[in-house]
């Protein structure tokens, strides 16, 4: 007897095993940047990274809500796992390169950095049940701003530092199942959640030094310094549908929706004041000698809607438009402590809006050319509202636009992908602050046949 030299041998216990580490994986932290300045990460819970950070999705401008594939995993929309077919195991890995301008009215600065983006997979449990999971950032901090101020009661400059790092990381498990297997004028339905466990540490502080030299020590530096540490659990939900249209046509449906959820987070703080020379402590404001540095504050997951719509060519190229409903971006803060270890916040929570429009040429698997296998795309994204800004007492509103384009190469006769993403984004405005960012990505989609049995002549 001779064995098929094509055909894998990896049984299903040994994928279990791999799926396992997989898992493991998942507890080691991942964020989205090393040392990248973003002045605007110091609000809320960071800047938020997805979905730009993928680049299938960024190579069509930020459409999601629809993407699916039985070669690719798309955890903006849970559902889309319905679309891995069976004896399948599909393991997605994407990195990524940004360089940013920050400018105003008087400075620019350039930066750059790249990383790993995320680790997602995807593997049938039946042939209506399928499983993902995956490790990728929610949010980032990172920034340093100096100010300088003059207080009347002080005969000099006083210089403040604010800096912050951190973030913090989504590790998720998902699950779909395919209601509706659709053949010929049937629709094809899947629906599918996510499992979200959010965890990461944010650390914040403030430094104020008195310019003047004053030997007498009357006025001391300070320094307000804070911890937050979230470990919490949020879900979403999400639906895709595909209705075919005559012999070539497919209009396509994505539903994505996010509960609110209220959500208790441990924050630490110090206040102390220290020796301008050597840094070296002098007195703790707060805690008190036998307080607790310890308090809980919260954090808020706002009712989010999304849907998404897109008309196909079956197999040659497809149109796609998403939109985003919230009561605000991101997740809200609220310190525990009053009075506020950093005093009144400068941002306020109002409604954000997404929209994203993308088109997408297809790849013919069956050309005779291998230029004729690849795809691309290309598409725009409009944010409205994504912070409110309270600026001497008046409220301004950060919005951001952007377009992507890229390209998806086809490996291992087509069940294997690597895409090349390019995107620009452009968040704010030059009177309080603009971060223009391109981000360069690569992602490898590995799909191989796992979980059959091997074959004999």
């Amino acid at each position: 007897m001779k064995h098929h030299p094509d055909t894998r041998d990896i049984t299903i216990p040994s994928a279990f095993c791999l799926f396992v580490l997989f898992l493991i994986a998942l507890t080691q932290p991942l964020t989205a940047q090393n040392g990248f300045n973003i002045p605007f990460s110091q609000f809320g819970v960071g800047t938020v990274e997805q979905p730009y950070n993928i680049p299938m999705i960024t190579k069509m401008g930020g459409v999601a809500y629809t993407l699916h594939g039985n070669n690719l995993v798309n955890p903006i929309n849970p559902a889309s796992y319905g679309s891995i077919q069976p004896e399948s195991f599909v393991f997605d890995m994407g990195v990524g390169i940004q360089t940013s301008v920050l400018r105003d009215n008087n400075e620019r600065l350039f930066d750059a950095d790249g990383n790993i983006g995320y680790l997602l997979m995807a593997m049938p449990l039946t042939k209506w049940w399928k499983l993902g999971a995956g490790l990728m950032p929610y949010s980032t901090v990172n920034y340093e701003s100096v100010s300088r101020s003059i207080d009347p009661t002080y005969p000099d400059t006083i210089k403040t530092i604010y800096d912050g790092n951190g973030g913090i990381s989504q590790a998720f498990i998902g699950m779909a199942f395919n209601i509706l297997n659709g053949s010929e004028k049937k629709p094809d339905i899947q629906v599918g959640f996510n499992v979200n466990f959010l965890t990461g540490n944010i650390y914040r502080a403030i430094s104020n030094t008195f310019m003047h030299n004053d030997s007498a020590h009357y006025y001391l530096p300070n320094r307000r310094f804070k911890r937050t540490t979230m470990g919490n659990i949020t879900l979403d939900f999400g639906l895709q549908a595909r209705q075919p249209i005559g012999d070539k046509y497919t209009l396509g449906l994505g539903l994505v929706y996010k509960p609110y959820m209220d959500l208790t987070v441990k924050d630490m703080a110090i206040i102390y004041t220290y020796h301008a020379n050597d840094e070296s402590l002098i007195d703790t404001v707060f805690p008190g000698p036998d307080g607790d540095p310890s308090f809980n504050s919260k954090v808020e997951q706002a009712n989010t809607f999304g849907f998404g719509l897109n008309f196909e060519r079956n197999n040659r190229w497809q149109l796609a438009f998403d939109a985003t409903f919230a009561s605000w971006s991101g997740m809200k803060y609220t310190e525990g402590r009053q009075p506020s270890v950093f005093g009144t916040s400068s941002i306020n929570y109002g409604p954000f809006s997404r929209y994203a429009l993308g088109f997408e040429k297809k790849g013919n698997m069956d050309a005779n050319t291998y230029w004729g296998r690849i795809s691309w795309g290309m598409g725009i994204h409009r944010e409205t509202g994504v912070l409110h800004l309270n600026i001497n007492n008046n409220s301004q509103r950060v919005d951001e636009w952007g377009a992507g384009l890229g390209l998806t190469l086809p490996m291992r006769k087509g069940r294997s992908l690597l895409t090349l993403s390019l995107g620009y984004s452009s968040l704010g405005n030059s009177s309080i602050l603009q971060r223009n960012t391109v981000t360069f990505g690569i992602a490898v989609s590995s799909c191989e046949r796992w979980f059959f049995k091997r074959k004999y002549d």
